[in-house]
């Protein structure tokens, strides 16, 4: 496959965690990278100035995935920036816990939106705008297959961008546009860690078999590999990043 000698990637909630480790390794692979935040203009501005001080090119771009038009608004900064987009990293996401019965409307619809109609619009997007031979990257969870309760709403979500990451490979297939989706297990991120006690967090380390949890540039490494030429013959899978803990 031939790349474009310089490529631009959007990548969906960057300003920080998973997000922030994936804009800087893209951008020293030489990828020019749109860095997209909802509210975090600091330190989205961070990762920019990070980028840029290692020679890479970036510029950060306010748009909230969750909204109609906010997906759109991104692929026009990548075109007016860079003259298009090659990689879409449909990164951003948000987790509400509670049981299924306690789970009220408001939670419900919000990871709704953010979690499923933000990368349902970015696949749609990309798969009018993205060049040829591109990549789309989505995010599922592990918690997927692990079906643990008070993540109803939330795998729910997961699950609905995994049917729609299988079926656009299919679509998109004939213009060389691999779509692939990510499965992180439990990252150290405030994602994460938020709500949950030390004794919570220690007793999810024991059951991954490496012993630890996550770091942000493991994901970032997979999503790298992905973007790349080496991936070009890996389409439309769901890969599990979790240590071995399912």
């Amino acid at each position: 496959m031939i790349m474009h000698k310089t490529r631009t990637a959007i990548v969906t909630g960057a300003s920080r965690g998973i997000g922030a480790a994936i804009a800087k390794r893209l951008a020293r692979d030489g990828i020019a990278v749109i860095v997209n935040y909802a509210r975090g203009k600091d330190a989205a501005d961070e990762v920019v100035s990070a980028i840029e001080t290692t020679g890479g090119s970036a510029i950060a771009v306010q748009a909230d995935i969750s909204e109609p038009t906010g997906m759109a608004s991104l692929f026009d900064a990548a075109q007016k920036a860079f003259g298009g987009t090659d990689i879409l990293v449909n990164n951003a996401g948000m987790m509400k816990l509670a049981p299924i019965s306690e789970t009220d409307d408001a939670d419900f619809e919000r990871q709704l939106a953010v979690n499923l109609g933000g990368p349902f619009r970015g696949m749609r997007e990309g798969a009018r705008r993205l060049n040829d031979g591109g990549r789309i990257i989505n995010f599922s969870s592990s918690v997927v297959g692990f079906y643990q309760p008070a993540y109803g709403a939330y795998a729910a979500t997961k699950a609905g961008v995994e049917a729609m990451t299988h079926i656009l490979a299919k679509e998109l297939g004939p213009r060389r546009i691999t779509v692939n989706a990510v499965a992180p297990g439990p990252v150290d991120t405030e994602l994460f860690t938020d709500g949950k006690s030390a004794t919570q967090i220690e007793a999810i380390r024991k059951l991954i078999p490496l012993g630890r949890l996550g770091q942000p540039d493991d994901i970032a490494g997979l999503i790298a590999f992905l973007a790349g030429a080496d991936s070009q013959w890996v389409n439309g899978q769901v890969i599990r990043a979790n240590g071995g803990a399912i």
